[in-house]
């Protein structure tokens, strides 16, 4: 798992990078601007995700024996939500480096072998989990930003090749969390591009190789990982994605209704 948790390591180092060079041109009009994000603006967004680096540094610190301030998450949510949009974006910055100064200073038998307790998950898990839940959330949220400013913005391709392969390994769990299989008539396996495909039965699970699919989803990889997130909707879904097959595009937007 450590190949895989190097390349995740990477991936949010590039989402972070991408993110922080198109902080300094925005305007204040467009900080307190809509999102991808219906109930969220920009600066809200910026503001989740500079929370989520503050939560999620902190247990992979304790794992480290690195000594923490013991401040709930509600108390943290708190102090970003009374932050103004400036200040949010500046302390997404600040707390997303720190962040990546933790997990890209980690040896490479650390990356292997560190367990993380994440508090909310019935047990500790490897640092490849935690790490692949974080790169999931800011794909997503990303993609919430710069669809703000550009209606025609996908999530990173790197990314989306990368998110597909970890829920459809260390991660698979977190389709259980935001899909609804009991939205479909029939069941479904759905072949996706990359050779994947989307199995909707009982549960739902993302599959390296299926046989005998009911359907096919063409299309980029991007817009297969932003189906998974509830991001697909109509007015952001590329001319060239289709669906064919024993369900529509409507159909699996109902699966996948979002976060």
């Amino acid at each position: 798992m450590s190949e895989l948790a190097d390349r995740t390591i990477v991936a949010l180092r590039a989402e972070h990078d991408s993110l922080t060079t198109l902080l300094p041109n925005l305007t204040d009009e467009q900080l307190a601007g809509p999102s991808g994000a219906s109930e969220w603006t920009i600066a809200q967004v910026l503001s989740h995700l500079g929370s989520g680096a503050e939560i999620g540094r902190l247990p992979i610190a304790r794992a480290l024996g690195e000594s923490v301030p013991d401040e709930d998450n509600e108390s943290i949510w708190a102090r970003w939500d009374a932050a103004g949009p400036v200040d949010q974006a500046a302390g997404f910055v600040r707390h997303g480096q720190a962040y990546l100064d933790t997990i890209e200073s980690l040896t490479p038998e650390q990356r292997e072998s560190l367990i993380v307790d994440l508090g909310f998950l019935p047990e500790p898990v490897p640092l490849v989990v935690a790490l692949g839940m974080r790169l999931n959330e800011v794909s997503a949220h990303a993609w919430d930003v710069r669809v703000g400013l550009d209606p025609a913005a996908g999530v990173n391709p790197d990314s989306a090749t990368l998110v597909l392969e970890l829920l459809a390994g260390p991660v698979s769990f977190l389709l259980g969390f935001a899909a609804r299989a009991d939205e479909l008539a029939e069941p479904a396996r759905v072949s996706i591009p990359g050779g994947g495909a989307i199995e909707i039965a009982d549960e739902v699970a993302l599959r390296t190789g299926l046989a005998d699919p009911t359907a096919t989803f063409d299309g980029p990889q991007e817009a297969v990982v932003r189906l998974l997130s509830g991001r697909l909707k109509p007015e952001h879904t590329p001319e060239e994605v289709q669906v064919t097959g024993n369900v529509t595009l409507d159909d699996l937007r109902k699966v996948f209704p979002g976060y």
